[in-house]
């Protein structure tokens, strides 16, 4: 089946060699596996999955290093992802117990009614790569914890995360069976996602292949299909007296993780009157940016992108913004030719017509400058996606109309447009996702209700429409 190699964006080292694997053999193996981990009561798999949380804790520092190494981002930021894993079993129990927990109800005449949950059965998880294993590891814990078995398909960019992630949850005691590592590249993700032994998929990625899938699955309404899908998210600084806090907030949302964070600010939208000043103010926080490798000492504010195909797109992107009619506050400077590192850029595009609707996965900061809260609010509504969007402002009414008018699943005040909390509900409308919000809620899409009424013994009788007997 051939081999899948990492190499290590900040380096180009070879990072590690995966055999290619099969989706039949690993989709066949969940299938034999996951009835008997859905047999075994709640509290052994929280049990179990308590233990996972245990087995990462030990292994936090050489899995946060692997992170930094085959993602690019920094030690410090592969340490808070580990962290993410760990947090996320407690959360998962408590949403299960929430979202999904056992009712019991009176019903007439001495019946009762009950509601309770079973789960899918097989479910396929596709990871990316900015969050290799905070992200899939966000499917993965509340679908076995609901019981389900599972077919990871890491990110043919970063799958010794996805291998690691998965040893943790093996050595933890989760059975062989019912966490199946399936590595490949798209292929193996067709493969996976049309399989007809899978009983949903849950994505994490770009909106090209989630518009994919959702057609795909759009026959077969019985499998389950969850998309979290990116933005092209709007961060508006409007009449606040502190540019200092407001650019820091700014660069926060569009520069964290290099860019590569679904939630990331692609369009500033800046009131007029503040542009000029505010632009300078972010400009030369911009420029004092540090962009290194993961253990680069002092420690860099963001790592590359993922590898030189991304930061190529991203160049080309920024030239072909220029080209159309932006005009350029910092360029996108690219260090080192030969290694994707970046050094963000900033662009006026207020003047450029038809501005285009895409995620620029990367540290590209789009501006647009408006003398009108309502234009500004239109312009942050002016795209196909609704994930997240902020407001800089000192103003509360003015967060009152923006979070009335702004299409988004997360809408934040003086907080920057990531960073999104897992005790809560994540997901988006529009092009960012099909209602299917993951994090807290991912408990909705793990499992199904089932409504039972039922009675000790039966008693029935026809009280109209027979004949006399």
């Amino acid at each position: 089946m051939g081999e899948l190699v990492s190499h290590e964006p900040a380096t180009g080292a070879e990072l590690a060699r995966l055999p290619i694997g099969d989706a039949d053999a690993e989709v066949g193996a969940a299938r034999a596996s996951w009835a008997g981990w859905a047999a075994q009561a709640l509290a052994y798999r929280v049990e179990t999955l308590r233990r996972f949380a245990n087995v990462v804790r030990q292994r936090h520092e050489p899995f946060a290093d692997l992170i930094a190494r085959e993602t690019g981002k920094p030690l410090w930021e592969a340490r808070t992802e580990v962290d993410s894993v760990i947090a996320k079993v407690d959360i998962s129990v408590a949403a299960y117990a929430e979202r999904t927990s056992q009712r019991r109800m009176e019903g007439q005449m001495g019946s009762r009614m009950a509601i309770r949950h079973k789960p899918h059965g097989v479910l396929a998880v596709l990871g990316p790569y900015n969050f290799p294993a905070h992200l899939p590891n966000g499917h993965i814990v509340p679908a076995l914890l609901a019981g389900n078995a599972v077919v990871f398909k890491p990110s043919e960019k970063t799958p010794a995360t996805g291998r690691f992630l998965v040893e943790c949850l093996h050595a933890a005691g989760v059975p062989e069976g019912c966490v199946r590592l399936l590595v490949g590249g798209p292929g193996e993700g067709r493969a996976l996602s049309a399989h007809p032994g899978i009983d949903g998929l849950l994505f994490t990625g770009s909106a090209r292949t989630g518009l994919a899938l959702n057609r795909q699955f759009a026959e077969h309404p019985e499998k389950i299909l969850a998309l979290e899908m990116g933005g092209n998210n709007p961060i508006v600084v409007w009449d606040t007296p502190d540019l200092h806090s407001a650019a820091v907030l700014v660069i926060q949302s569009a520069f964290t993780s290099a860019g590569q964070r679904c939630t990331a600010a692609r369009r500033l939208i800046v009131e007029d009157r503040l542009a000029d000043a505010f632009l300078a103010t972010l400009d030369a926080m911009v420029g004092r940016l540090i962009v290194g490798a993961p253990h680069d000492d002092p420690a860099p504010f963001m790592g590359p992108v993922i590898d030189n195909d991304a930061a190529d797109h991203l160049s080309e992107s920024f030239l072909g913004l220029v080209m159309r009619g932006g005009r350029a506050i910092r360029h996108l400077a690219r260090p080192d030719p030969d290694r994707p590192f970046l050094v963000p850029g900033l662009i006026d595009v207020t003047a450029m017509a038809d501005r285009p609707d895409g995620e620029l996965f990367g540290p590209i900061l789009q501006v647009v400058r408006t003398d009108d809260f309502d234009a500004a609010l239109a312009e942050a509504n002016a795209t196909r996606y609704g994930l997240s969007a902020s407001l800089i402002s000192q103003t509360p009414a003015l967060y009152d109309r923006f979070w009335a008018t702004i299409r988004a699943g997360i809408v934040n005040w003086n907080k920057p447009t990531n960073g999104a909390a897992s005790n809560a509900p994540f997901g988006g409308i529009g092009w960012s996702g099909n209602h299917r919000p993951s994090a807290y809620y991912a408990a909705d899409y793990c499992a199904y209700p089932v409504v039972s009424s039922e009675a000790d013994s039966a008693r029935a009788a026809i009280g109209v429409g027979l004949r006399d007997g």
